[in-house]
């Protein structure tokens, strides 16, 4: 079952990854959304990613068959756009243009390649991939020994708060990676998980399920390092901060779970697209900006023409790249499954 509202979250997420970026690039209000708060979109993203992978999969047997199919589906949804914008910006930059990404070398665009390092925005794909590796840990307990999956998850938590999160970078034989930003993001993977563990049975009121509850989103712009009231270390520090998962964690809980599923801001044709295109967008926002910046223009009509021209490539990303590779690679696993066999004569 669809659960529509997670279709606008996603948009969300990749529309405050793009202001961010176009308040960094063209210091719009002085910078005032920028600062690195795209950061809480890409949380929102690992959240949804976590939950999306304990709701779909955890109750479902735990077969080689299935683990397949969930490998498949996951590369299907994930790699091929990426990969094809990792190529694309490896080429150009040969040709001394940083168009899209600057991917100087074959080093580079390996690590880019193994999901161990990323430029720009491509830094959240590795600690994508890395835990859909990893959920198959926690997906192994789910039927017999599911208690497990939180005693990982806190042990984990745990551990990276007393090693304050270790800064594990380098390179081999030139080939760069960065497991930090995959630490920093696991705890927005692991709480997603919990959460999509108790939602199909986590029993809400019926007097706290209340539309009103889609305010806690106005928590985000309060996290911003130019607009919070914070006065601690928290809104500087973002991912190594347990506070900020705390705010965007009750964020996540009171959009998915208080908010009525046929909350007309949350359930509407605006959120499914936006929620469609998010990958897109969040992948080729950062080029289209850039471009746009070099004009003449206002910054008003700098802002209008890029998100227009952001949310036009990417939708036409989503439906000449992204959605039918999706649908081949996922047929092609189809076919090879029911392909009928022959026997030599």
């Amino acid at each position: 079952m669809e659960i529509r509202k997670l279709n606008a979250l996603r948009g969300i997420a990749a529309i405050i990854v793009f202001v961010t970026h176009f308040s960094d690039i063209t210091h719009w209000l002085d910078g005032a959304l920028g600062g690195g708060a795209g950061a809480y979109g890409v949380m929102l993203f690992f959240l949804l990613s976590g939950f999306l992978m304990s709701h779909l999969y955890l109750d479902k047997d735990f077969t080689l068959r299935g683990v397949k199919h969930y490998f498949v589906a996951r590369f299907a949804r994930v790699v091929p756009l990426y990969l094809l914008v990792v190529f694309a910006s490896f080429v150009l930059t040969q040709e001394s243009s940083d168009l899209l990404y600057h991917i100087p070398d074959h080093q580079a665009l390996l690590a880019h390649g193994l999901f161990l390092y990323g430029d720009s925005v491509l830094w959240s794909i590795p600690p994508e991939v890395q835990f859909y590796a990893l959920f198959v840990l926690l997906w192994s307990f789910a039927a017999t020994r599911r208690g497990y999956i939180y005693l990982l998850i806190v042990g984990g938590l745990l551990l990276l708060f007393f090693t304050n999160f270790p800064r594990i970078y380098g390179d081999i034989y030139g080939v760069p990676y960065n497991q930090f930003t995959v630490l920093r993001s696991l705890p927005y993977f692991f709480i997603g998980v919990i959460f999509g563990l108790h939602y199909k049975t986590l029993v809400i009121p019926s007097y706290l399920k209340k539309r009103r509850f889609i305010l806690a989103l106005c928590l985000i712009p309060l996290m911003y390092p130019e607009l919070s009231p914070v006065t601690s270390d928290a809104k500087n520090r973002m991912w190594l901060s347990y506070e900020v998962l705390l705010v965007m964690s009750t964020v996540f809980f009171c959009v998915v779970f208080l908010v009525p599923d046929n909350n007309v801001l949350l359930v509407n044709k605006v959120g499914d697209f936006f929620g469609k295109i998010s990958y897109s967008l969040y992948l080729l926002h950062m080029p289209v900006i850039t471009v746009i910046h070099q004009f003449d223009w206002v910054v008003e009509i700098k802002l209008i023409a890029s998100f227009a021209l952001s949310t036009a490539i990417a939708f036409v990303s989503f439906v000449c790249i992204e959605k039918p590779l999706a649908r081949y690679i996922r047929g092609a696993r189809y076919a090879s499954r029911t392909k009928p066999t022959t026997v030599p004569g």
